[in-house]
């Protein structure tokens, strides 16, 4: 028998400090919970149940999607819809606004979802994950367009990921700092095990994709260069660098110990026309939330992420996060490059 605080008492004991609380958000919370759990449960069968491999179609990005990729973004939809609690979804996978169907009842929140982020690691047993953002429905507004759903990451209402790993575990923030949960397989639960979570503001690891480092700006190529010279470099000590190619596992790790996760912008992304390959509304904003409720930073570069006003439902930008003084050091070189560019 457990004695830990499950994430039910968790929201719960969080709503009573509210006031004229009414109860929906922490339902919509839990609708949400049970839904990662169900895609938990899927991702740890993996093959036993036939859900690896492509599903051979592709994304509104584009991108070639996995079975799991469909399957969890309708056990999203499907958990959500149908508890009077959401106005409308957005998701990763799905071209346009998800309408709630006219037999359930409409809430008062929009949600916003990545259901598998990292799923190109799916098939290798690597760990991967679910985003999440809560934004509230403008008032008067029954049935939601694309447009209601363009706010600043600062109008979040709540942010969180699942990390499907060797153990399952839920991160959360309401605003209030950060808070990690993890899932017992015994009970089905996520219990509280990470309580109060922060990241240092100094680091002497980073998370990079370098094979394209050929392609990055100027900034972001000085601020590498002077981490792989070491200790015999301007920075005088030595850093490691991580990749994994997951969202959801990068930020866990800097959230766990620290480090800066960077997904630039590059000249063959605009080439393209993309200003970035990280999605705002379903990726960005809802890490950068978690982030700064951690004691972090998160930027473009050139801007707080949380302060960009969205232009498009997919909207792309780059992403710069985690420990505060490597992300103000990469923030500087990019602010006086353009200084110099400008003169």
């Amino acid at each position: 028998m457990h004695n830990g605080t499950t994430i039910t008492q968790f929201i719960i004991e969080e709503q009573r400090h509210i006031d004229n609380a009414t109860g929906d958000f922490t339902s919509l919370l839990n609708d949400v919970v049970t839904a990662c759990k169900v895609i938990s449960n899927a991702v740890n069968h993996g093959a036993l149940i036939d859900v690896l491999g492509s599903a051979e179609s592709e994304n509104i990005q584009g991108e070639t999607q996995k079975k799991l990729d469909i399957i969890s973004n309708d056990i999203f939809l499907k958990s959500n819809e149908w508890s009077g609690h959401v106005a409308a979804m957005a998701s990763e996978e799905m071209e346009d606004v998800y309408q709630i169907p006219s037999q359930y009842p409409r809430g008062k929140y929009l949600l916003v979802f990545d259901p598998l982020d990292g799923s190109s690691n799916i098939d290798v047993n690597v760990s991967v994950g679910t985003i999440f953002s809560i934004l509230r429905c403008p008032e008067g507004i029954e049935n939601p367009t694309a447009e209601d759903f363009l706010q600043p990451g600062s109008k979040q209402v709540c942010a969180g990921y699942a990390l499907y790993g060797p153990s399952s575990m839920m991160v959360l923030t309401t605003g209030n700092g950060v808070n990690g949960f993890t899932l017992d397989q015994n009970i089905g639960e996520f219990i509280l095990t990470h309580g109060a979570m922060s990241i240092p503001e100094d680091t002497q690891e980073f998370a990079v994709n370098a094979s394209n480092m050929r392609f990055w700006e100027a900034p972001l190529k000085r601020y590498i260069e002077e981490c792989l010279a070491g200790s015999e470099g301007p920075r005088g000590r030595d850093f490691n660098m991580r990749w994994i190619a997951s969202m959801v596992a990068e930020v866990h790790r800097i959230l766990t110990r620290g480090g800066v996760f960077m997904y630039p912008v590059d000249s063959k992304m605009k080439a393209k026309g993309l200003e970035g390959k990280l999605r705002l509304l379903y990726e960005a904003n809802p890490m950068s939330m978690i982030i700064e409720q951690a004691g972090g930073m998160s930027s473009t570069g050139r801007e707080r992420i949380m302060d960009i006003e969205p232009s498009d439902l997919h909207q792309r930008v780059p992403v710069i996060l985690g420990s505060r003084n490597e992300v103000q050091r990469a923030i500087d070189y990019h602010l006086r490059d353009d200084a110099e560019s400008a003169a």
